[in-house]
């Protein structure tokens, strides 16, 4: 991961997208694009978890699978930390807390692996009432590893330690914002040089199999003249020609950073103007009556959730009740408890509970906002500085 990054959490102002039938018209019955299911089988709904720099671990994207997210993306792995092995890479494994598993991607991979990465012998499967097979529920697939960075040589040899480690697609980021990473010439930046990231898509192209789904993630430019929107086409038709399987488009600028409503305009315009083409969707997304907006106003075949995840994973479990034709739900307070002592105890096993109860003082305040309490209790988690403490909390509050 890119240590330090983060977004800004706030949503944006209401963006003045409505649809012309009831959310729950649109919702029931759709099913994902059907080129979807065939390159990843598990990918059975439109919608899916965003990488999110600093928040979506194993920990959070498997809080986010029990709660019915169908496909989840890493946040940004730089290459040259998957290249040297540094710090942090073993978190990096989608298979660390479920211990070794066979390969269930949608191919044939080369060189599996048969044996635990290093600490994850000592990981057991935290119980679960129900499950129907032991450690279902750590089953991190199917997965994107996402890979950042700026030389195409580099970014190749990340793509296929990506597959050594049972990741089973490849997301290129050339998206990223921050301006640390933008000053690397990683992320965003590359959005204003084009021939520099088609080289990469290019170079990763080739490492990676044609059985393996393999995709783009790009901002509808770096800023919004005439120039960088040219380059951004540019990008994009390249991204196709090279047998890309889908980009996910965010519909801010990279200049634009979180700031501002997204132009889902953008995203009409490509649709209609690649009718062809697997495009998905990304930016606004609060809810899931957002989700289904988002398909059937822009066009496109499945939505990104990023920000409004966080602290939220009924968001998706929200989004299947819509379309198996159910209202949806807001979690009790026993469901809120659960989520928050599972994702607290799978964040303990990833990172030890000193890192761990640092980094759960963001997810505190972000599931506080479900309580009819929230601001008390957010106020609780961000005292907390211990395993102990977090408990307290939520033997106080969610009761």
């Amino acid at each position: 991961m890119i240590a330090g990054m983060s977004v800004e959490m706030s949503p944006s102002p209401p963006r003045g997208q409505r649809t012309a039938r009831p959310i729950e018209e649109i919702a029931r019955g759709w099913v994902v694009d059907e080129r979807i299911t065939a390159r990843v089988p598990g990918f059975d709904a439109p919608f899916f978890q965003a990488g999110l720099a600093g928040y979506s671990d194993a920990a959070m994207r498997l809080v986010a699978r029990r709660h019915g997210c169908p496909y989840c993306v890493t946040e940004a792995l730089l290459d040259q930390t998957l290249i040297s092995g540094g710090k942090g890479r073993t978190r990096e494994d989608p298979d660390l807390l479920a211990g070794p598993r066979p390969r269930n991607g949608p191919g044939p991979r080369t060189g599996p692996r048969t044996t635990p990465r290093e600490g994850s012998g000592t990981v057991r499967p935290l119980p679960r009432p129900g499950a129907a097979v032991p450690g279902a529920e750590l089953d991190d697939h199917p997965i994107a590893g996402q890979i950042i960075g700026s030389d195409p040589s580099e970014m190749a040899d990340a793509a296929a330690i990506l597959l050594d480690m049972n990741y089973d697609a490849v997301d290129v980021n050339l998206a990223c914002p921050v301006r640390k990473v933008r000053r690397r010439n990683r992320g965003g930046h590359l959005l204003s040089a084009p021939d520099e990231a088609i080289a990469i898509l290019a170079a990763v192209r080739r490492a990676v199999p044609d059985d393996v789904p393999l995709t783009v993630k790009l901002r509808r430019a770096y800023d919004d003249s005439p120039r960088e929107a040219d380059n951004f086409q540019r990008i994009f038709d390249a991204a196709y020609d090279l047998a890309y399987d889908w980009a996910t488009v965010h519909c801010r600028t990279v200049q634009q950073k979180y700031i501002g409503p997204g132009r889902w305009e953008f995203l009409i315009d490509l649709v209609k103007r690649h009718p062809d083409r697997l495009i998905l969707g990304s930016g606004d997304i609060w809810t899931a009556a957002d989700i289904f907006a988002m398909l059937e106003v822009t066009g496109v075949s499945a939505v990104a959730v990023a920000r409004g995840c966080i602290g939220n994973p009924w968001i998706f479990r929200q989004a299947r009740e819509l379309i198996a034709g159910r209202p949806p739900e807001a979690p009790t307070l026993a469901e809120q408890r659960r989520a928050l002592l599972d994702h607290f105890e799978l964040s303990m096993r990833l990172w030890g509970e000193r890192t761990a109860s640092r980094m759960m003082r963001k997810f505190g305040i972000k599931f506080a906002a479900h309580h009819l309490d929230g601001e008390a209790v957010k106020a609780a988690f961000i005292t907390c500085r211990t395993a102990e403490e977090w408990r307290a909390v939520i033997e106080e509050h969610y009761t």
